[in-house]
Protein backbone atom coordinates (compact mmCIF):
# COMPACT_ATOMS: atom_id res chain seq x y z
CA UNK A 1 0.00 0.00 0.00
CA UNK A 2 1.52 3.49 -1.04
CA UNK A 3 2.19 6.10 1.79
CA UNK A 4 -0.52 8.83 1.51
CA UNK A 5 -0.14 12.13 2.80
CA UNK A 6 -2.91 13.56 4.86
CA UNK A 7 -2.82 16.66 7.82
CA UNK A 8 -2.15 15.61 11.63
CA UNK A 9 -3.03 18.75 13.91
CA UNK A 10 -2.32 21.36 11.00
CA UNK A 11 0.77 19.63 9.85
CA UNK A 12 1.53 17.58 6.34
CA UNK A 13 2.31 13.78 7.43
CA UNK A 14 3.19 10.92 5.47
CA UNK A 15 1.30 7.71 6.74
CA UNK A 16 3.44 4.95 6.26
CA UNK A 17 0.83 2.68 7.49
CA UNK A 18 2.70 2.52 10.76
CA UNK A 19 1.01 2.34 14.01
CA UNK A 20 0.40 5.55 15.70
CA UNK A 21 3.26 6.26 18.30
CA UNK A 22 5.61 3.60 17.29
CA UNK A 23 8.97 4.21 15.99
CA UNK A 24 9.66 2.38 12.43
CA UNK A 25 12.97 1.68 11.23
CA UNK A 26 12.83 4.84 8.99
CA UNK A 27 11.93 6.78 12.43
CA UNK A 28 14.55 5.53 13.83
CA UNK A 29 17.02 5.93 10.72
CA UNK A 30 15.44 9.93 10.44
CA UNK A 31 16.21 10.43 14.05
CA UNK A 32 19.57 9.06 14.43
CA UNK A 33 20.40 11.60 11.31
CA UNK A 34 18.16 14.24 13.02
CA UNK A 35 20.90 13.98 15.77
CA UNK A 36 23.97 14.25 13.13
CA UNK A 37 22.91 17.32 11.92
CA UNK A 38 22.56 18.86 15.39
CA UNK A 39 25.07 21.68 16.47
CA UNK A 40 25.21 21.23 20.01
CA UNK A 41 25.04 18.12 22.27
CA UNK A 42 21.60 18.09 24.30
CA UNK A 43 21.68 16.85 27.84
CA UNK A 44 19.33 15.80 30.39
CA UNK A 45 18.03 17.69 33.17
CA UNK A 46 16.94 16.66 36.97
CA UNK A 47 13.73 17.18 38.33
CA UNK A 48 12.27 20.54 38.94
CA UNK A 49 14.30 22.12 35.63
CA UNK A 50 10.90 24.23 33.95
CA UNK A 51 10.13 26.42 31.29
CA UNK A 52 7.48 28.96 31.86
CA UNK A 53 5.83 31.26 28.85
CA UNK A 54 4.05 34.69 29.50
CA UNK A 55 4.34 37.79 31.59
CA UNK A 56 4.38 35.82 34.91
CA UNK A 57 5.26 32.09 33.70
CA UNK A 58 1.43 31.38 33.60
CA UNK A 59 2.19 28.57 30.97
CA UNK A 60 4.84 25.96 32.24
CA UNK A 61 6.22 23.01 31.33
CA UNK A 62 9.16 20.63 32.67
CA UNK A 63 12.21 20.67 30.85
CA UNK A 64 13.38 17.12 29.68
CA UNK A 65 16.43 17.72 27.71
CA UNK A 66 18.39 21.06 26.40
CA UNK A 67 21.69 21.97 24.94
CA UNK A 68 22.88 25.51 23.62
CA UNK A 69 21.01 25.83 20.61
CA UNK A 70 17.50 25.06 22.11
CA UNK A 71 15.28 22.62 24.85
CA UNK A 72 12.61 20.14 24.57
CA UNK A 73 10.15 20.32 27.35
CA UNK A 74 7.00 17.94 28.29
CA UNK A 75 3.89 20.01 29.33
CA UNK A 76 -0.03 18.67 29.64
CA UNK A 77 -2.39 19.93 27.22
CA UNK A 78 -4.83 19.66 24.40
CA UNK A 79 -3.79 21.47 21.60
CA UNK A 80 -0.31 22.89 20.96
CA UNK A 81 1.56 25.06 22.71
CA UNK A 82 1.30 29.15 21.26
CA UNK A 83 4.78 30.40 19.77
CA UNK A 84 5.15 33.11 22.25
CA UNK A 85 8.57 35.21 21.60
CA UNK A 86 10.48 34.79 24.41
CA UNK A 87 10.39 31.95 27.43
CA UNK A 88 12.11 31.87 31.14
CA UNK A 89 14.36 29.00 32.50
CA UNK A 90 13.73 28.19 36.29
CA UNK A 91 14.79 25.78 38.75
CA UNK A 92 12.10 24.87 41.66
CA UNK A 93 14.79 25.26 44.43
CA UNK A 94 15.73 28.96 43.31
CA UNK A 95 18.93 28.22 42.66
CA UNK A 96 19.15 29.65 38.68
CA UNK A 97 16.66 31.33 36.53
CA UNK A 98 17.00 32.88 32.82
CA UNK A 99 14.50 34.46 31.98
CA UNK A 100 13.73 36.60 28.54
CA UNK A 101 14.88 33.83 26.29
CA UNK A 102 14.11 34.40 22.57
CA UNK A 103 13.16 31.37 20.67
CA UNK A 104 10.97 29.46 17.86
CA UNK A 105 8.61 26.43 18.07
CA UNK A 106 10.32 23.44 16.18
CA UNK A 107 8.12 20.66 16.71
CA UNK A 108 5.01 20.36 19.17
CA UNK A 109 3.73 16.43 19.41
CA UNK A 110 1.16 14.68 21.43
CA UNK A 111 3.20 11.81 23.09
CA UNK A 112 1.36 8.29 23.15
CA UNK A 113 -0.21 8.00 26.92
CA UNK A 114 0.16 4.46 28.18
CA UNK A 115 -2.96 5.20 30.45
CA UNK A 116 -5.34 5.63 27.60
CA UNK A 117 -8.56 6.40 29.84
CA UNK A 118 -7.05 9.57 30.93
CA UNK A 119 -8.68 12.87 29.96
CA UNK A 120 -5.24 14.94 30.16
CA UNK A 121 -3.17 15.10 27.10
CA UNK A 122 0.73 14.83 27.45
CA UNK A 123 2.44 16.56 24.74
CA UNK A 124 6.37 17.39 24.16
CA UNK A 125 7.93 20.39 22.30
CA UNK A 126 11.27 21.57 21.23
CA UNK A 127 12.06 24.81 20.32
CA UNK A 128 15.13 26.54 18.86
CA UNK A 129 16.96 29.54 20.71
CA UNK A 130 17.35 32.82 18.95
CA UNK A 131 19.86 35.29 18.99
CA UNK A 132 20.55 35.08 23.05
CA UNK A 133 22.48 38.16 24.43
CA UNK A 134 25.78 37.38 26.07
CA UNK A 135 24.50 37.47 29.26
CA UNK A 136 22.06 34.83 28.37
CA UNK A 137 24.84 32.87 26.55
CA UNK A 138 26.95 32.78 29.89
CA UNK A 139 23.73 32.42 31.76
CA UNK A 140 22.87 29.22 30.03
CA UNK A 141 26.68 27.81 29.38
CA UNK A 142 26.81 27.56 33.59
CA UNK A 143 23.25 25.76 33.99
CA UNK A 144 24.86 23.36 31.31
CA UNK A 145 27.90 23.10 33.39
CA UNK A 146 25.88 22.99 36.89
CA UNK A 147 22.75 21.50 36.03
CA UNK A 148 22.86 18.81 33.66
CA UNK A 149 22.90 15.36 33.91
CA UNK A 150 24.64 13.59 31.14
CA UNK A 151 24.10 13.43 27.70
CA UNK A 152 20.86 12.66 26.28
Amino acid sequence: MPARKEMVQGKEHKDDGAAKGVPTRSDTYARKEFDEHRRHKRFQVPQGVFVGFGPHANKVGQIVDMSMGGLAYRYVGYEESSDGSHLDIFVTDNDFYLGAVPFRTVCDLQVVDRAPASPMTMRRCGVQFKKLTRKQSVQLEYFMQQHTLGEA
